[in-house]
């Protein structure tokens, strides 16, 4: 019976951490590519975004990546909200056969919605081209002159406050789900 409440209060816990999760940046990404010629460098800005979950799957849709967009917001963001409405149903439909039955659909769908783990690899992914630089360098020879010309660009990138939030949801939603589950596996049929 405890681990039905803890169960539910931990699903509570993960959709408020759900919410921010969502909303805020995940992740920031700063791209700069430099070029010099023989002495001073001129510095151009070409990317600097935040983005969130909502604004990827935004992007995504807006530059014709539907089924990306779609698969990230079925799994990231549907799943999530539909687990979280099964869990309060059933926790107040409390030892029926409904609440076993919605508990082991949330149970399966939980598996499913591992896509929102997914989701957080993909920005560790993208992460990891941090400081990433590259340069390249050549000798110009332009009527006797010998000039230098370089060009770099360096990637800089960082986790947001919505990357932990929805971590968060994440871990807490599945343990919410186990002790649900376990919870149930404890109560006369």
């Amino acid at each position: 019976m405890m681990k039905t409440h803890f169960g539910f209060l931990f699903n509570f816990i993960a959709i408020l951490l759900f919410i921010p999760g969502i909303f805020l940046p995940m992740f920031f990404l700063q791209m700069d590519v430099s070029a010099s010629i023989s002495g001073p460098a001129l510095t151009s800005e070409l990317i600097n975004k935040e983005l969130s979950l909502l604004t990827t799957i935004q992007e995504l849709w807006q530059h014709d990546r539907l089924l990306v967009a779609a698969l990230i917001f079925i799994f990231s963001i549907c799943i999530p909200l539909l687990k979280a409405c099964l869990v309060a149903w059933s926790y107040f439909k409390r030892n029926t056969q409904i609440e076993r039955k919605i508990i082991n659909f949330v149970g399966t769908i939980g598996k499913w919605s591992m896509a929102d783990v997914f989701v957080v690899a993909i920005f560790l992914a993208v992460l990891s081209t941090n400081h990433a630089e590259t340069a390249n360098q050549q000798t110009l020879n332009i009527m006797g002159f010998k000039l230098n010309l370089m060009i770099s660009s360096e990637t800089l990138s960082s986790v947001g406050h919505g990357f932990y939030f929805f971590t968060a949801y994440c871990l807490l939603s599945l343990i919410g789900t186990q002790l649900s589950q376990s919870g149930l596996k404890k109560q006369p049929s």
